[in-house]
């Protein structure tokens, strides 16, 4: 195993320059080292003005997603042993607006999640005195998959889609969705169906499917963009179909 390993990091400082520009690093190799190790060497030995996110270091959080020689990943689950001899390339998130070198600017993911109402929504409330809404574990085990999701958008940086149609959803956007509407408690399912129908929501989806590949927590979010659209198309054959109520 070689004693140190190169990092070439895809910069960008607003103040200094126009354009990004890639810059060189050595650090030193260990084994147990993940990416994320060599940036935070990087900042704290070498150059204090690297920018980049992290938190948790435990593949939790999902705030330390980057690109990894090409490839998107969360730098603090990616050994720098399964990367050396190097170089190894880092870049910010692919898709996304730049704030400055590794940090990218997230505003359109959350614009867009809070439109699918990412949360349990109740026409009716029950009383304090009837209790809390239970679940069976099959309750539980049908919305379980989606809730894994991170928001790491590292499926966002693996769709083609979405580089090219920005006004795409997006993959974690509809999985998320499917998350609540699958959720016993939920009764916002047909809210979040009609933003979810639109020309920018689930049909905008080719079904390449990197998004699912590259999913950390294996939550499927192409499983959820095709699940939705046979249940739009089932909703319209119903509605073409069957008596309007009423009528």
């Amino acid at each position: 195993m070689p004693q140190t390993v190169t990092i070439e990091i895809r910069r960008y400082r607003p103040e200094e320059e126009a354009e990004p520009t890639w810059q060189r690093y050595e650090v030193p190799f260990w084994r147990e080292w993940m990416v994320l190790d060599a940036l935070n060497y990087i900042k704290d030995h070498v150059d204090g003005t690297l920018s980049f996110r992290w938190s948790c270091r435990m593949g939790v959080c999902g705030s330390c997603g980057m690109m990894v020689n090409g490839n998107p990943a969360l730098t603090c689950a990616t050994y720098l042993e399964t990367l050396v001899p190097g170089p190894v390339q880092v870049e910010p998130l692919r898709g996304f607006p730049v704030i400055r070198d590794l940090v990218c600017d997230l505003t359109d993911f959350i614009t867009k999640l809070q439109r699918v109402q990412p949360w349990i929504v109740r026409e009716t409330e029950g009383t304090p005195a009837q209790g809390e809404y239970r679940q069976t574990p099959d309750e539980l085990a049908a919305y379980r998959p989606y809730a894994m999701c991170i928001n790491c958008l590292l499926c966002y940086a693996a769709c083609p889609i979405y580089e090219l149609e920005p006004g795409f959803l997006g993959p974690a956007v509809i999985a998320l969705a499917q998350r609540y509407n699958l959720d016993s408690r939920d009764q916002g399912r047909e809210a979040r169906m009609d933003v979810l129908s639109e020309h920018d929501g689930i049909w905008a989806c080719t079904l390449v499917g990197e998004c699912s590949t590259v999913c950390p927590k294996h939550v499927d979010p192409a499983g959820a963009i095709q699940r939705y659209k046979l249940d739009a198309a089932v909703a319209w054959v119903k509605a073409l179909v069957l008596p309007r109520s009423g009528r």
